[in-house]
């Protein structure tokens, strides 16, 4: 019970955070292309990529807590794979396939990315 109370509390976290920092980023560069989903994601595959390398290989005692509290919970709150699906599928609908394909290349490789360079910069403490 305690770890679901952590994974919901992380989650709340991550989802409050994860609109103000899209409706930020969409107020300041606009709504034409899904930039703020991809901010989230991005920063969210960073920092799962850093947490990951820092509580299994620095904080073992107490790692699978804070594990469900910031990965499961908080990131899984704070990224997006359901809004990126959504928009994809919505710019493919409108016909925009040239932004729908560089939405995917860019989500992904960007992502994936950033995963490894948050575990390098874990490995780096």
């Amino acid at each position: 019970m305690y770890r679901m109370l952590l994974i919901a509390f992380g989650g709340a976290i991550g989802c409050v955070l994860r609109y103000l920092v899209s409706s930020n980023v969409y107020r300041f560069v606009g709504r034409d292309f899904p930039y703020g989903t991809l901010v989230v994601n991005a920063l969210g595959s960073l920092l799962v990529g850093f947490l990951f390398v820092l509580l299994i290989e620095y904080v073992d005692s107490i790692a699978d807590q804070f594990r469900s509290l910031l990965i499961v919970g908080f990131l899984g709150g704070f990224t997006t794979f359901s809004s990126f699906s959504l928009e994809t599928i919505n710019l493919i609908e409108s016909g925009d396939w040239p932004r729908a394909l560089m939405n995917i290349v860019i989500s992904v490789s960007v992502c994936l990315g950033l995963t490894w360079m948050g575990i390098l910069l874990g490995r780096q403490l």
